[in-house]
């Protein structure tokens, strides 16, 4: 700015000259008229300059799949604060596990939101996907909800109980049966166990193992049903309907906490970490904690 008035001032300067050797005042004027000329459509070319460097980074449009409830629900709700951050979001609704990290992998979409660690470290084994976690988002306590049965306390011989069939659910489902006194798990046994684990049935229940999403429509089928939060809160179910739930100090409440998972190429991307953001943010806290009344529980 100050380069553009000295050069301003030394044409005037120079324009005086002229009159002081006999230029006319009119050719003083025309000379000044036109320096003032030049010198607004400087400014103005440098404030169109300054105008488009302030400009705001070009949007991206992303797929994410999720399953409906409370994941698909939590995307709709950030996704006007993501667009805000320049992501605008397409929300593919999955009924599924499987699905959503093979799409990730395959780049028929970008993210997914549905499922937590243990499971995507399980099934990228299995797959050899390449799929990644790129942040926390919420908690969903595991329950056991009644079927034809509905005394946990007093179960019945040969009682059955649906379990979900995946590596990591299922672990989760038979450490809650374990904390309620129904089974005992081998020593050791953990976030890997299997009805194989078992060394102590009193009751001689039957655990039947089931695709996780289609655990809700059997449970008229079976005596007790021990359910994902998202499935059983799609099904209609409130944690209160519950007769026994995860304990918040658990070990499995702080190991399956949800995430967002990406192809491991895009973990750095700028539309990711925004993603993260977004999700992460008080808005979408207070979003969970408001909607789902303890059957999600937010990562502050």
């Amino acid at each position: 700015m100050k380069k553009r008035v000295s050069v301003i001032l030394a044409a005037v300067l120079a324009a005086a000259a002229l009159a002081g050797c006999g230029g006319k005042a009119a050719e003083v004027s025309t000379a000044a008229s036109e320096v003032s000329t030049a010198a607004e459509s400087s400014t103005a070319s440098v404030s169109k300059t300054e105008e488009t460097s302030a400009a705001p980074a070009e949007s991206v449009s992303i797929k994410i799949g999720a399953t409906p409830s409370p994941h698909a629900e939590i995307l709709e709700a950030a996704k006007e604060a993501l667009a805000a951050e320049g992501v605008n979001i397409d929300i593919v609704v999955y009924n599924d596990y499987v699905q959503p990290n093979k799409a990730v992998d395959d780049g028929e979409l970008q993210a997914n939101f549905f499922q937590h660690q243990p499971y995507l470290d399980n099934f990228n084994e299995e797959n050899g996907t390449h799929v990644v976690s790129i942040g926390k988002v919420h908690y969903e306590p595991f329950g056991i909800y009644a079927g034809k049965s509905k005394d946990l306390t007093n179960i019945a011989d040969g009682a059955q109980i649906a379990v979900p069939n995946d590596t990591t659910n299922e672990a989760r489902a038979l450490l809650l049966l374990e904390d309620n006194g129904i089974i005992k798990l081998r020593d050791g046994a953990g976030l890997t166990a299997t009805k194989q684990d078992i060394v102590e049935n009193p009751h001689k229940v039957e655990i039947l193992e089931v695709e996780a999403a289609q655990i809700p429509r059997s449970i008229e089928s079976v005596d007790f049903a021990a359910m994902n939060g998202n499935y059983a809160i799609d099904a209609g179910f409130k944690p209160s309907d519950a007769l026994a739930q995860e304990n918040a100090q658990s070990e499995a409440a702080q190991t399956f906490a949800n995430v967002i998972a990406v192809a491991e190429k895009d973990k750095d991307a700028e539309w990711a970490k925004k993603l993260v953001k977004v999700l992460q943010s008080d808005e979408i806290v207070k979003f969970i904690d408001d909607t789902y009344e303890g059957g999600v529980i937010a990562i502050h």
